[in-house]
């Protein structure tokens, strides 16, 4: 069992998976410093199977811790002018709307048993955390594989319908897995928005932290939230990037990131083969 303490950050898990769990959320932080981002997606994993958090309470810490993070990422991108407003706009707006509806109605809708499959029980929890290893598996590819870094000059010529039609999209995926989502995002401001990477990832931090945060309030109504618990996660996950962000110029982020898509996928299999088979 898992040993609790109350203080003043509220019901603190300290059984040796949870310490090493805090541990754990200081890495994942420092990944997201090193390598700009896909360290969240360890969040929820690391609140499920270290912290013992149920999985869809899970993924609600998850947005908020998600979002404050990427809001803390995007005022540097913000003063440095690589976040463009327009685009930013376009794609959040519809963004908001599928995370909020996913977290609000979604989420909750789902039965805590659904149907039997000989032993295995397919309920709420599998679904989430099944849908969320292979967001986790798909986010992986584009680690490994890396992105181009390709600068595009001149106007920038916006596809609206689709810039906004992928942010709906986006922000019900990542609302319902509890995820930032900037392996989708990025890739969607490059192509559909004609951003240069640099900007793309700016502007993907400024929609992942409102759309993460917007999506949390729809769980203010449906969940019992343990605020001081939810503050020393963030603080320590801010520790971590703060910490990650120093390490960077020290480390190239180009050779780290492939390495940790290759994590990434072998950390999804096994969510995948835990929630199923084992």
């Amino acid at each position: 069992g898992v040993g609790l303490i109350g203080n003043s950050f509220g019901t603190i898990p300290t059984s040796g998976s949870a310490l090493f769990g805090f541990a754990a959320t200081i890495l994942a932080g420092a990944t997201m410093g090193l390598i700009g981002g896909g360290g969240s997606i360890l969040t929820v994993p690391i609140l499920v199977y270290l912290l013992e958090i149920p999985p869809i309470l899970a993924t609600g810490y998850s947005l908020f811790v998600v979002g404050l993070s990427a809001l803390v990422g995007s005022v540097n991108y913000f003063k440095l002018g690589l976040v463009n407003l327009k685009a930013g706009t376009i794609f959040a707006v519809p963004a908001f709307v599928g995370v909020f509806l996913a977290r609000k109605y979604l989420v909750p809708a789902l039965p805590v048993e659904i149907f039997n499959l000989g032993n295995l029980v397919v309920g709420r929890d599998l679904i989430v955390m099944g849908v969320f290893a292979t967001v986790m598996i798909l986010a992986s590819f584009s680690m490994i594989r890396g992105g181009s870094e390709s600068e595009q000059e001149g106007e920038l010529q916006f596809n609206y319908p689709m810039i906004a039609l992928e942010g709906l999209i986006v922000g019900a995926v990542t609302g319902f897995v509890g995820a930032g989502g900037g392996f989708l995002i990025i890739p969607a401001l490059v192509v559909l928005a004609k951003l240069p990477m640099k900007q793309a990832v700016g502007t993907s931090l400024m929609i992942i932290a409102v759309k993460s945060l917007f999506g949390f309030l729809g769980d203010l109504g449906n969940q019992s939230i343990d605020w001081g618990f939810l503050a020393l996660f963030c603080l320590l996950s801010i520790i971590g990037i703060y910490l990650g962000t120093y390490l960077s110029r020290f480390v190239s982020s180009a050779k780290l990131k492939p390495g940790f898509g290759w994590f990434v996928l072998i950390m999804g299999l096994f969510i995948l083969a835990k929630e199923t088979i084992l």
